[in-house]
């Protein structure tokens, strides 16, 4: 059976902190010397953001390379991305990012990445894009729920402690049935799916954590996860 795999991040990772440690995570899920994909639509394919993650990753046991879409070359889409081992997708705008993907077939060769066992992740943007649904600032002003890909079921909230209207925002959709419960994740968190299932929540530093958001009795309740602090 192909495992297949989605690890959402928070934030942190190369993008955010000085740590390698979610980012070598990522590496050690799949194979030795993996070939790893960075998409940065949600940026508008930013160069200095592109520049951080060949910093990041050059240092380690992988084979990096990225993917631009607003600067599109000739190169067949599907069979680039197919042929990676991690595709990793960087923060910004949610919403644009997934239209922009939708355009160029994106979406869908992510789908069939994931059903041949290429690890699928990224941060912020990167990481509610997997899920059904998420909130999002993608249209200014108080953030809004989007839809994602939906290859997890639920939704997601990063940047739960980081944001200070992250959490009210998401328990205000929640309860409002705006978008289904799900999993909030801090700076510095990162959720690990395999198959479809929470298997192990990690983080980068020990104030990081992650909860699950639902409703019960017709209130909000936030249910802590155990996290597994990850060591440098």
């Amino acid at each position: 059976m192909i495992k297949q795999q989605i690890i959402a991040l928070g934030g942190g990772g190369f993008s955010m902190e000085e740590s390698p440690v979610l980012d070598q995570y990522i590496i050690d899920a799949a194979c030795t010397n993996p070939r790893i994909c960075f998409v940065g639509t949600a940026s508008g394919d930013s160069e200095s953001y592109i520049t951080r993650f060949y910093r990041r990753f050059s240092q380690t046991d992988c084979q990096p390379t990225h993917l631009e879409l607003f600067r599109r070359d000739s190169r067949d889409l599907e069979a680039f991305l197919l042929s990676q081992d991690i595709i990793y997708v960087g923060g910004g705008n949610t919403a644009n990012m997934l239209a922009i993907w939708k355009v160029h077939g994106v979406d869908s060769i992510l789908a069939r990445a994931l059903e041949q066992g290429t690890v699928l992740c990224g941060i912020s943007a990167g990481a509610i894009c997997w899920f059904e649904k998420g909130i999002t600032d993608s249209f200014g002003g108080p953030l809004q729920p989007c839809d994602g890909l939906g290859f997890l079921s639920g939704s997601h909230c990063p940047h739960y402690d980081g944001e200070a209207a992250r959490q009210p925002a998401y328990h205000q959709h929640i309860r409002a049935g705006r978008i289904a419960s799900g999993i909030a994740a801090d700076d510095g968190a990162a959720l690990h799916y395999i198959n479809g299932e929470l298997h192990n929540i990690v983080a980068s530093r020990p104030a990081a954590g992650a909860c699950k958001v639902e409703i019960n009795c017709g209130k909000v309740v936030e249910t802590g996860l155990p996290v597994t602090l990850l060591k440098a």
